[in-house]
C-alpha cells in the first residue's frame, strides 16, 4: 500500500508530466484559457494515458518482448494511443458536443501528445508490472489534468487583470506556467519516482 501511495504521489506531484519532464506542453498552453475546457481536456487525456498505457503494457510484456520485437515498440504504441484517441474522441462527440466543439483540434491531437507516449515509455524504462504500470499511468495523467485545471484558472483570472500590453496573451501565460512549475519544486523529495 505504502509503494502505490509512493506511485501516486510521486508521479502525479513530485514528477509530474508537463511540469517537471515538460512533456505534453502543446496542449499545457492551447487549452488552457478556459477551466471548462481544461478539465474536459484533462479527462479525455486521462482516460487515452491510462487505457493506452495498460494496452501498451501487454503488447510490450506479451508480444514485443517475447518476439524480440523491441525495435516495433514506437510504432506500436503509437497504434494503441491512436486508436484511444479514436475512441475518446466519438464518445466525447457523443456524450457531450459542445465539449466537443470547445477542444476543437486538441482532441485528436492527443494522439500527438508527447505526455501519452512518455509515459507509457516511462513505464518500460522502469520495468514496471501491470498494477503499478496502471496506477503510475493514472497518476501522471491526474497530475497532468491538475497541472491544465490550476494554469486555466490562473489565465482566466489574468484576463480580468491589467496586463502591460507587451506581456498580454502567450507571454504572460507562460510566465504563468514557469511558476507554476517553480511552485510544483515544492514537491521535491516527498516520493521519488
Amino acid at each position: 500500500m505504502q509503494e502505490i501511495v509512493l506511485v501516486i504521489v510521486g508521479a502525479a506531484l513530485v514528477n509530474n508530466v508537463v511540469l517537471a519532464r515538460f512533456l505534453g506542453l502543446c496542449s499545457f498552453m492551447g487549452v488552457t484559457t478556459k477551466v471548462d475546457t481544461a478539465i474536459g481536456m484533462g479527462m479525455a487525456t486521462t482516460f487515452v494515458i491510462t487505457v493506452s498505457s495498460m494496452g501498451n503494457w501487454i503488447l510490450e510484456n506479451y508480444l514485443l518482448l517475447p518476439y524480440e520485437l523491441e525495435y516495433l515498440r514506437t510504432f506500436t504504441f503509437i497504434l494503441v494511443i491512436a486508436t484511444a484517441v479514436q475512441f475518446t474522441e466519438m464518445s466525447v462527440r457523443k456524450i457531450s458536443p459542445p465539449l466537443f466543439q470547445m477542444l476543437g483540434i486538441y482532441l485528436p491531437l492527443i494522439t500527438t501528445n508527447c505526455a501519452v507516449l512518455g509515459v507509457a515509455l516511462l513505464i518500460v524504462e522502469g520495468h514496471q508490472g501491470f498494477m503499478i504500470g496502471t496506477v503510475f499511468s493514472f497518476a501522471s495523467s491526474i497530475g497532468f489534468s491538475l497541472a491544465l485545471a490550476m494554469l486555466a484558472g490562473l489565465r482566466e483570472r489574468l484576463a480580468m487583470c491589467d496586463v502591460p500590453r507587451l506581456f498580454a496573451g502567450p507571454p504572460v501565460g507562460f510566465v504563468t506556467a514557469s511558476l507554476l512549475a517553480l511552485a510544483f519544486m515544492g514537491f521535491s523529495g516527498m516520493a521519488a519516482n
